[in-house]
């Protein structure tokens, strides 16, 4: 009589909060750090950044070299990766995805910055691309472009009006997406045939929550694993809590004060409705001096951020600027009030000057608190502000159609500075239509261009940190947006569920928003580990057994051969 079956094990879920609403699946239109973070997990770039320490590693390619004028880069694609329906991932879906962002001004809208100085993309076959450039691109083994499969793609009509919903998602990463529905979860299964190897994981589910205080709550109560971008009264609320690890980083995310400096299109025809008083730089600037950096840090922050500067956060080290003492925009109210006297702009008989509209993100801690905080700051110096807090994709509109004077924003920046620097530049502002691009201020500014044009095409790393340094020093000085912190990544998971996450970088790294998929990839469920440590020691017992065993027969055996001797003699 045969044994029954092995009762099947239970999928090892990963559930993972988010308060962010998904702007788009569709990776060509996804801008939000949420729809970006998925998207990671569904489609591998051309080259990648290892978990450790960050350097350029093998992503759909595993080698590269450039011309000796860097303006041909060849890349290998190798035989042997697949698509998660089994296909070959090859040379020409690389080219494939370029050449749509290139003849496409809509699939330039998230990452169209990365191929701007593209003069060709060609896959003479399936193992090689080639790209030549218009002038030399230092970061052409930066390239964070999701590619996406050409046999897939090629069947789509508008890229504009694609969702990329049709489940499961085709896609190279070493997650699927299943199932999303808006506001409620996205499922994504594990790629078992990934290239790399499959997770540890079976699923990972993002769940939504209206706000951090619900999921924090959520990951008290064991809901969900992983939890990040948590408030800091969150944070501290969940030191010692039984079955909660905390991990506190140093984020590569910035939070800025975005001013409308006179919005408009690429073509210079002027969109949205900001006050006009803020295309006057003096203005600008008397606000960002109306701040008192240092105490937003201490009161929101609870001093968990650094008091913000350039565009580039200090966890990149030698490509983050910080203003000279004589170029600061220092926490000066009474010098801010005459800099608004001298542009025009008296107080009148109520103390006013004028009235400006703040737009921030409903149920996100910091903007509620430091909305409260900028709202008597500006008080004091005669501007009245009336906020408004709203939904992701509210903010989103508002923002991308430049109708807001002031609004709370952030990026998280790459481990090439390129890609932020790169939002900031004149060609990102959107077409005639309002569309394309990814502008973040509608800051657009000559000096500042060239600036950008020179260090994209600096190979002598020394001479390119001073460019990006002087690139961060002009958009300080115009003041398009006042960057207010550099936020610590607060994060917490279930460590009685899974041993670790994989960080990025190894030492003192983040678990999410990472520049690549460790994170998940390398979470380890603790059932597996204990499983695998039984299995160890089991392992172990039997081998000391067989050991013991073969031990007392060695005895047995001698003994014998020395008795049979004994008789011999």
């Amino acid at each position: 009589m045969s044994a029954p079956p092995a009762p099947a094990r239970p999928p090892v879920v990963l559930k993972v909060a988010i308060v962010q609403q998904i702007d788009s699946l569709n990776p060509f239109l996804a801008v939000f750090q949420s729809s970006t973070e998925v998207g990671r997990l569904m489609y591998d770039p051309l080259t990648a950044y290892t978990a450790a320490d960050q350097a350029v590693t093998e992503g759909l390619a595993n080698r590269w070299e450039s011309s000796a004028d860097k303006l041909t880069w060849t890349f290998t694609v190798p035989d042997g990766k697949k698509w998660s329906d089994g296909a070959p991932i090859t040379a020409h879906d690389v080219a494939f995805t370029y050449n749509l962002m290139l003849t496409d001004e809509v699939a330039r809208t998230a990452n169209g910055s990365f191929v701007t100085n593209f003069a060709s993309v060609t896959a003479p076959d399936d193992r090689t691309v080639v790209i030549r450039t218009k002038t030399p691109q230092v970061t052409m083994l930066a390239l964070d472009v999701p590619i996406v499969p050409r046999h897939v793609w090629e069947k789509v009509g508008s890229v504009k009006d694609h969702a990329n919903d049709a489940m499961p998602v085709v896609g190279s990463g070493p997650f699927v997406l299943t199932e999303h529905v808006a506001g409620q979860f996205i499922k994504l299964r594990a790629n078992k045939t990934y290239w790399r190897g499959a997770p540890k994981v079976d699923e990972l589910h993002f769940v939504y929550f209206q706000n951090s205080d619900a999921a924090v709550q959520a990951l008290a109560k064991g809901e969900v694993d992983l939890v990040n971008r948590m408030a800091p009264a969150q944070f501290d609320s969940l030191q010692g809590k039984p079955g909660v690890t905390r991990n506190k980083a140093q984020g590569r995310r910035f939070t800025e004060l975005m001013i409308n400096p006179g919005a408009q299109t690429r073509t210079g025809v002027p969109i949205g409705d900001g006050h006009p008083a803020l295309r006057d730089v003096r203005v600008r600037r008397a606000l960002a001096q109306a701040i008192d950096l240092d105490a937003l840090v201490q009161r929101v922050n609870l001093g968990y951020a650094e008091k913000g500067a350039g565009l580039v956060p200090p966890v990149f080290g030698k490509w983050h600027w910080r203003p000279e003492a004589s170029a600061q925009h220092p926490f000066d109210p009474a010098a801010a009030g005459a800099a608004l006297d001298a542009a025009g702009f008296p107080r009148g008989a109520d103390g006013t000057r004028f009235a400006l509209r703040l737009i921030g993100r409903a149920g996100r801690a910091y903007d509620e608190q430091a909305s409260e905080y900028l709202k008597r700051s500006m008080s004091d110096v005669g501007i009245a502000l009336d906020v408004r807090l709203v939904s992701d994709n509210q903010l989103n509109e508002a923002t991308t159609a430049a109708t807001y004077d002031l609004a709370f924003s952030g990026w998280s920046a790459n481990i090439d500075p390129d890609f932020i620097l790169g939002l900031h530049t004149c060609a990102q502002r959107p077409g005639a239509d309002g569309k394309g691009g990814t502008t973040d201020t509608y800051f657009c500014d000559e000096t500042y261009d060239r600036l950008y044009a020179r260090q994209l095409s600096e190979f002598d790393e020394d001479k390119r940190v001073e460019i990006v340094k002087q690139l961060q020093a002009r958009f300080y000085d115009q003041v398009p947006a006042v960057v207010l912190a550099y936020d610590n990544a607060l994060e917490g998971y279930r460590s009685d569920r899974f041993t670790r996450f994989t960080t990025q970088p190894a030492q003192g790294g983040v678990i999410m928003a990472q520049n690549g998929m460790w994170g998940y990839y390398g979470a380890e469920p603790a059932e597996r580990v204990a499983q695998a440590q039984g299995s160890r020691w089991i392992g172990l017992a039997i081998g000391g057994a067989v050991v013991v065993v073969l031990a007392l027969a060695v005895v047995l055996v001698t003994r014998r051969r020395r008795a049979t001797a004994e008789e011999r003699e």
